[in-house]
């Protein structure tokens, strides 16, 4: 893998990182619990979208 390739699998794992911890605290705040669900769903999505990049190095 190239260093480039690299930086661009690091630069996605943030902005997954980052996703994530933005849904999870919207899912914290919620009181709706149709929308807390969704929300935790998103976590779910990007915790697995973070493993599958994680997975590449």
């Amino acid at each position: 893998m190239t260093p480039k390739e690299l930086l661009y699998i690091e630069d996605a794992l943030g902005h997954t990182r980052f996703l994530m911890t933005q849904w999870r605290n919207a899912a914290n705040q919620l009181k709706d619990p149709a929308l807390k669900q969704q929300a935790q769903q998103f976590v779910n999505k990007n915790q697995q979208i973070f493993s599958d990049f994680y997975g590449l190095i």
